[in-house]
């Protein structure tokens, strides 16, 4: 393992812990040799190359930094990062991705120069895969949306005759999405045709998430979900406002044409089952233009295949 894939790692330490702060981790190498690990969680406050360097000790003098978000240069629950790494006697410096947040955004690679450091900026897509949600949160204003569809080969979502679509390893792998975002929502189509309860069950959860309908009311009687029915990208910024980094849309095929021709959907996940269903609704109503997707990644899942794609740079 490298030493910057042992960075990312470690910043995977701090998932569901570090609340509106993104994930960093941080490793200090002299000589080929790690002298000091770290890694933010929003309870222990300390930033990762803070807590790298005090690990390192002397051993930071003429040592690399493997950071796996810009350290930052400003002043705010803690002292600034990288007037941190200057002061350790840091030589040299690879961050994997910049800081999109306005108070940093370069200022940290900046600070580093400044005082002689050498810096490689890998821009790396790991690296910002891995913040994705607070990296769009921080920059546009609003949540980071993941249009999530179970679609059959022919790209149907519903089978004739059957309740599912995908199979159990998928539907099992969708209530951890849901478990790891801060909202779920579908349209009123849905949730007059089908009720659904959009919250995690039978997976580890720490909390649950907000579960949304966006769309005219009134809900039915007894529904738990919340109701958003102003303009998408009001709604969405609203949201942002309460917090809300990541929203899985999990609704049928007019929403979801709705949120992409709006621009507003980041991440596709479709789960593809071994089936041609030759009738029924797709997943998909018309745009006015192709979309280019981003990354493709495809794997297994179960007897499904998980394709998933960007509609940006995360």
């Amino acid at each position: 393992m490298s030493h910057f894939a042992r960075a990312l790692e470690l910043a995977e330490r701090g998932r569901g812990k570090t609340a509106d702060h993104p994930l960093v981790g941080a490793v200090v190498v002299r000589d080929d040799v790690v002298v000091g690990e770290g890694w933010y969680e929003y309870d222990g406050v300390r930033h990762a190359e803070t807590i790298a360097l005090e690990q390192a000790g002397d051993g930071a003098r003429g040592a690399t930094l493997y950071a796996t978000l810009e350290p930052c240069s400003h002043q705010g629950r803690t002292p600034p990062c990288a007037d941190a790494v200057v002061a350790a006697g840091i030589a040299r410096v690879v961050v994997g991705a910049r800081d999109p947040n306005p108070v940093v955004d370069g200022r940290g690679l900046e600070r580093l120069r400044a005082a002689g450091l050498e810096v490689e900026l890998l821009d790396d897509f790991a690296a910002r895969r891995q913040n994705e949600a607070w990296r769009l949160w921080k920059s546009l204003r609003r949540p980071f949306v993941t249009y999530k569809a179970a679609v059959t080969l022919d790209g149907r979502v519903a089978i004739p005759g059957r309740r599912w679509v995908s199979g159990e390893e998928s539907r099992r792998r969708v209530h951890e999405l849901r478990a790891a975002s801060d909202a779920v929502a579908v349209g009123m189509g849905t949730v007059r045709a089908d009720a659904p309860r959009l919250d995690a069950r039978e997976v580890r959860a720490t909390r649950q998430p907000r579960r949304l309908a966006f769309g005219r009311g009134p809900l039915p009687d007894g529904s738990e979900l919340e109701l958003r029915s102003g303009p998408l990208e009001e709604e969405l910024r609203a949201l942002a406002e309460d917090g809300v980094q990541s929203v899985l849309l999990e609704g049928g095929p007019t929403l979801a044409t709705a949120f992409l021709a709006g621009g507003l959907v980041d991440k596709l996940l479709f789960f593809v089952a071994p089936v041609l269903a030759g009738d029924g609704p797709y997943a998909l109503g018309e745009l006015a233009a192709p979309l280019e997707l981003l990354h493709l990644h495809v794997e297994a899942s179960g007897d499904d295949v998980l394709l998933e794609a960007y509609l940006r740079e995360p």
